[in-house]
């Protein structure tokens, strides 16, 4: 994602390794929902996913019907090495990820886990989505407790043995603090509609959501 903050020769040879890379394709439907869902507490909650590059799925979640607020950060390092020039390094063991405060009296968090494994990301590739590659790009779940942990678990195990997606899973569950991305990563798409990384690799993102999760959408 350092493309971003690069000089036009640079871009223009990132447009071309976009150009040939898989573009994000939508699904006709919407993975199964979990067998398995934490009950709904009182009080806003909070979940934690990485699956890429945090400006798409910080939109994603943002069209989420239920959802209070989204931030951008990072999640799996330590809090010393959470700004963007460290995690860029791909040394710091820190995965671009999103906090999601909602409300479980509107979505719960199985739902959330649904739109991310059918439209946030592509749960089967190791440390990349898109053009972006690196440890930094993981897929992963970091559960607030031990319930969410339960539930990511069985979810898991539940799309693998239904073989949702045709190649395995490779999504891990992990623990570690979330530390929030600098302000110029907040909000990132809907400041940057016409970005090059946000009209190929994101906007399709946040159309596939509304797409295949309709009464979700606000």
């Amino acid at each position: 994602m350092l493309k971003w903050m690069l000089p036009a020769a640079a871009l223009g040879a990132i447009a071309m390794v976009a150009a040939t890379a898989a573009p994000f394709v939508e699904r006709a439907v919407p993975i199964p929902a979990p067998a398995e869902d934490v009950a709904a507490p009182k009080g806003p909650q909070t979940a934690v996913l990485a699956g890429g590059c945090f400006w798409g799925m910080e939109a994603v979640f943002q069209s989420v019907r239920g959802v209070q607020s989204v931030t951008s950060g990072y999640a799996g390092g330590t809090a010393s090495d959470a700004s963007y020039a460290r995690v860029s390094t791909e040394r710091t063991g820190h995965a671009e990820a999103v906090k999601i405060v909602y409300d479980p009296r509107k979505v719960s968090y199985g739902t959330l886990l649904r739109i991310y494994f059918s439209v946030a990301h592509d749960p089967t590739l190791l440390n990349r989505q898109g053009p972006d590659r690196g440890p930094s790009y993981r897929s992963a779940i970091f559960p607030q407790d031990a319930r969410q942990r339960q539930v990511a678990e069985a979810y898991i195990a539940q799309l693998g043995k239904a073989k949702a997606w045709p190649r395995p899973i490779v999504t891990r569950i992990e623990t570690g603090a979330f530390y929030p991305a600098e302000a110029s990563h907040q909000d990132f798409y809907w400041r940057n509609p016409t970005h090059p990384y946000i009209v190929r690799w994101d906007r399709p993102k946040v159309a596939a959501f509304r797409n295949a999760f309709p009464q979700l959408a606000n």
